[in-house]
C-alpha cells in the first residue's frame, strides 16, 4: 500500500511538471523567445515540494491545502498569460493548406512508421519522433493555446483524483470534491473561452489582462479541500452564543458560498456587467451567463440566510443548560455544579446531581 501511495504522488507530480513544460514550450514557439525556457525554473518549486512531502508525509497529502495543486498553478499559469497576451501573433494556416500539411505528416508518419518496424534501428526512431513532432508543429497555434487550457483544468480534476489524500479527508468527501471541480472546470473554461473570443476584447489588453487576473483568482479554490470538510462540534460550543455554534456548524457551507460568492461566480458576474455596460459588449451567450452568475449568488446569499435562522431556531430549542443559562460559577454551584468545572466551559460528561426533595405524608403511599 505503501508503495502505491508513493507510485501515485510520483506519477502526478511528473505529469504536473510535463504538462507545465508543454506550455513553456509554445510560448517559445509562438513569441520566438528562447529566453521564456526560464520559466520551466519554477518546477523545481514542485519538486522541492516533492522532496519533503515522500520524506515526511510519506507521499500523503496535507490537511485542507494541496501544494502539489498550488505549485502546479504557480508553474503553469505565466505560460496561459502569455500564451493569450500574445493572441494576435499567433497564426493558423488556411484550411486547404493545412489539410494538405496534415495529409503530407500523415504520410511522412506512417512511412516512417513502416521503416522502423522493418529496420528497428535507433536512427528511425529518431526520425519518427522528429516526424511527430513537425505533425505537432502544423496544428494551429490558437488551437493549442485553448488545448492547453482544456489540458489544464482536465490535470487539475485528474491530479486531485490522483493524488494521495490525507487523514483529514474521506474518499467520500473526495469524490464530492471531484464532483465541484467538474463543474467549476466547465464554469471556467467556458468564462475565458467566452469573453475572450470577442473581437473588441481582444484589441484591448486592459481588458485582457483584467480577464486573466479573474481567471487566475478563480483557480486559487482548486488547492483548497475545505469545502467539504465537516468539522465535529462539542457541546460545549453551544453555550457560546450564536456565531461559535453557527461557524462550526456549517463550516463546509460557509466555505461553499465564500467561495461562490467572492471567488467564482461574484467575480465573474462583475466581470460580465462592466463588458454589457461599459464596454457595450453583448451577445445572447454573454446576457444568459450572466443572468446565471446572478441566480447562483441570489441562491448562495438565500442559502445563507436560511442557515443562520436555522442556527437561531435550533439555539431556541436547547434546554437552558445546554444554553448556559448560568451567569456565575455561584449560580452554578447552587445547581449543583462545580465552579471549576464550570470555569473550564465545558458541558461534556457534566453530571448535574439532583437535590433530595423530602417526601411529605400527602405524597406517600399508604400502608396496607
Amino acid at each position: 500500500m505503501e508503495a502505491l501511495v508513493l507510485l501515485n504522488a510520483l506519477i502526478t507530480r511528473l505529469l504536473f511538471v510535463l504538462h507545465s513544460l508543454v506550455g513553456v514550450w509554445r510560448v517559445t514557439v509562438v513569441t520566438k523567445e528562447p529566453r521564456y525556457w526560464l520559466l520551466a525554473l519554477l518546477n523545481l518549486l514542485l519538486f522541492l515540494e516533492t522532496a519533503l512531502t515522500l520524506k515526511f508525509k510519506r507521499g500523503r497529502g496535507y490537511k485542507w491545502f494541496s501544494p502539489a495543486i498550488f505549485l502546479y498553478l504557480i508553474s503553469i499559469v505565466p505560460s496561459l498569460w502569455l500564451l493569450e497576451t500574445h493572441y494576435d501573433t499567433q497564426t493558423c494556416v488556411s484550411q486547404s493548406e493545412g489539410m494538405s500539411q496534415n495529409t503530407s505528416s500523415k504520410q511522412d508518419f506512417n512511412q516512417t512508421l513502416i521503416s522502423s518496424e522493418q529496420t528497428h534501428g535507433k536512427g528511425d526512431l529518431i526520425e519518427m519522433a522528429r516526424v511527430f513532432v513537425n505533425t505537432l508543429s502544423t496544428t494551429c497555434e490558437k488551437s493549442w493555446t485553448l488545448g492547453l487550457h482544456q489540458t489544464f483544468l482536465l490535470m487539475l480534476i485528474i491530479g486531485r483524483w490522483l493524488l494521495p489524500i490525507g487523514g483529514a479527508i474521506t474518499r467520500d468527501q473526495l469524490s464530492e470534491l471531484l464532483l465541484m471541480f467538474v463543474g467549476t472546470a466547465a464554469d471556467i473554461l467556458e468564462f475565458t473561452s467566452e469573453t475572450l473570443g470577442e473581437k473588441n476584447v481582444r484589441n484591448n489588453p486592459t481588458l485582457v489582462c483584467a480577464i486573466l487576473f479573474t481567471w487566475t483568482w478563480s483557480m486559487l479554490q482548486f488547492p483548497l479541500d475545505l469545502a467539504v470538510q465537516q468539522v465535529a462540534c462539542p457541546v460545549s460550543v453551544t453555550a457560546r452564543g450564536f456565531r461559535s455554534l453557527f461557524l462550526c456548524q456549517y463550516s463546509a457551507d460557509l466555505w461553499n458560498i465564500g467561495i461562490t460568492v467572492f471567488i467564482q461566480d461574484g467575480p465573474f458576474l462583475v466581470l460580465r456587467l462592466i463588458l454589457m455596460t461599459h464596454f457595450k459588449v453583448i451577445n445572447q451567450m454573454l446576457v444568459f451567463f450572466a443572468v446565471k452568475n446572478i441566480l447562483v449568488v441570489v441562491l448562495h446569499i438565500y442559502r445563507l440566510v436560511v442557515l443562520v435562522m436555522d442556527v437561531r431556531a435550533s439555539l431556541r430549542s436547547q434546554p437552558e443548560v445546554l444554553r448556559g443559562g448560568h451567569s456565575s460559577p455561584a449560580e452554578a454551584a447552587v445547581s449543583g455544579v462545580s465552579p471549576k468545572a464550570w470555569e473550564s466551559g465545558s458541558k461534556e460528561g457534566l453530571a448535574i446531581p439532583l437535590r433530595a426533595s423530602p417526601v411529605t405524608s400527602d405524597d406517600s403511599y399508604p400502608t396496607p
